[in-house]
């Protein structure tokens, strides 16, 4: 009877395992994207700019870095994830882009791309314009007037490689210079030698019109001259045969090299520029300016309640405008709602708070704003964002009036914990960027992105901030600071927001600004 029961029991596991043998785990692996969330190498010039949806890292080296021998001093990914190379050991040749893995379920696949840039300069006495200096072909180009001796010519300033560190032979300092011949040079740093090729040219053209921006109410005017005299600028209007010239205060000349800016000038109109330089005139170019536009709802009159949300826009109308009103009511709180108090005593104003938002003790310190773009969808307790609405023309200056009473911070973040007991800040700004869709702003710290005002996306900013209390509504103007004047933006993205820190969750408990009648400008001066 016992060996029966032994056997039938054996025959049981026997079947059982056959069984088991026969299910499949149909349950996938979670996908879950493995990020690298923080990176720092020696010699940079900025921090790192992380990209957690494209997958890329932007490392920004000072010049004195040997880009192909980079150490990193942080590196770190998502807890749990594995990293191939593991970047925080060795170093690593950045003078191509490294592709690291970061696997855990699914790899996932980084680029990293190492950014430096390494000043070079070449000038030379009454030079045409500013010497070519091409740090790819490793060759620079000097142009001078008709009838210089190009074998007695004047070195005033060279460098070809990183500053301090860098050596040549023959080694070339200011004073005479023969460029009748091209003239090699050998140029070391890092233990690596480049050979440089200096040639020096004549030019029948005294002075050239190389490039006009057209803005709305401003163009910028480039051209190349000869160095040791005072060049300038004329323009006129397309239907007219009058000439203007461009005061010299707004004439920028380094060398040979000048440029300027033309103000005051009419939208929608076509102007024709050239440059001058003595008696001679430089090739004309026409352009034509563009035109301006409003800020939608600038004066924040349009405001809905869809359920337990307030927007910052009516009820199916534009959206231009939106708040984190949709995370922040989850647990029963508007952070940014309409007032009646603004700087004029009629219409309506945005107010936004700073509060500790949650239940019986139980949440965080939530910061009001308002910004152009929208709220995707809450993450948590934290939110998603689209930043961003499509602009393409340039205006000058952000005008507003802001009202603000900042209390002191106290609730802070690990990162910002040296800030408790401090005034909170208010801050409110504007930038013109060259996204290709909104930019997708994520506050939770297990994969932040947030907007980066140094990033190479952003083609002119600025920002104006309040500490304390303004004792009322004061008139702000923030001058936008255009990194280049000819590229055209895609985006315009503007925040305006209680806490400086509202995105590390820091700020202080019962802060409140109040912002309102937002528009552009278009000129200078």
């Amino acid at each position: 009877m016992i060996i029966s029961r032994i056997r039938n029991i054996l025959l049981l596991c026997v079947a059982l395992a056959g069984v088991s043998a026969c299910i499949k785990n149909d349950l996938p692996y979670p996908r879950i994207p493995q990020k690298i969330i923080a990176i720092s190498a020696e010699g940079e010039s900025k921090p790192a700019y992380i990209d957690s949806i494209a997958f890329e890292v932007d490392v920004y080296l000072d010049e004195q870095t040997d880009i192909e021998n980079v150490r990193f001093t942080e590196y770190k990914v998502t807890p749990g994830a594995t990293s191939s190379p593991n970047l925080a050991e060795g170093k690593y040749d950045f003078s191509t882009p490294v592709y690291v893995n970061v696997s855990r379920w699914q790899d996932y696949s980084w680029e990293i791309i190492a950014h430096q840039t390494i000043t070079c300069y070449f000038q030379v006495a009454g030079e045409v314009g500013e010497s070519i200096v091409d740090d790819v072909a490793h060759r620079v180009v000097v142009s001078m007037p008709e009838g210089t001796d190009l074998s007695n010519l004047t070195l005033q300033k060279i460098k070809l490689g990183p500053e301090g560190i860098t050596t040549m032979s023959p080694d070339l300092k200011p004073g005479p210079l023969d460029l009748s011949y091209p003239k090699r040079v050998e140029v070391t740093a890092h233990g690596r030698t480049t050979i440089w090729t200096i040639y020096a040219q004549i030019t029948e053209a005294i002075v050239t019109t190389t490039e006009a921006n057209p803005w709305s109410q401003v163009v910028w005017v480039y051209g190349n001259g000869p160095a040791d005299v005072q060049n300038g600028f004329e323009y006129r209007l397309s239907t007219d045969d009058t000439w203007t010239a461009v005061p010299q205060k707004y004439v920028t000349q380094i060398q040979g090299a000048f440029s300027c800016y033309i103000p005051h000038l009419k939208p929608l109109t076509e102007y024709v520029v050239r440059t001058v330089s003595g008696e001679n005139k430089g090739n004309e170019i026409t352009v034509k300016t563009q035109g301006t536009a409003d800020i939608p709802d600038g004066d924040f009159e349009q405001w809905c309640q869809i359920g337990k949300i307030i927007f910052p826009y009516n009820e199916g109308g534009e959206k231009f405008w939106d708040t984190g009103n949709t995370g922040s009511s989850t647990l029963g709180q508007n952070l940014t709602v309409s007032s009646t108090d603004t700087p004029t005593g009629s219409g309506l104003s945005a107010e936004c708070n700073t509060k500790f938002v949650g239940i019986a003790g139980i949440g965080k310190l939530g910061a009001g704003s308002i910004f152009t773009g929208t709220f995707v969808k809450v993450d948590g307790t934290n939110g998603i964002l689209d930043f961003g609405r499509p602009w393409n023309i340039r205006p000058t200056r952000l005008k507003g009036y802001l009202k603000y009473k900042g209390t002191d911070i106290d609730y802070a973040s690990s990162e910002f914990a040296a800030l408790k007991g401090r005034p909170d800040t208010c801050i409110v700004y504007v930038a013109l960027t060259d996204w290709t869709a909104p930019y997708q702003v994520r506050t939770n710290p297990k994969n932040r992105i947030l907007f980066d005002k140094n990033a190479s996306y952003v083609i002119g900013y600025g920002e104006v901030q309040f500490t304390g209390d303004t004792g009322g509504w004061k008139e702000f103007v923030i001058p936008i600071d255009y990194r280049s004047t000819s590229k055209e933006p895609t985006y315009l993205q503007i925040t305006c927001a209680t806490s400086k820190y509202g995105d590390y969750f820091t700020g202080g408990n019962g802060s409140v600004m109040w912002v309102d009648q937002f528009s552009f400008e278009w000129d200078l001066e």
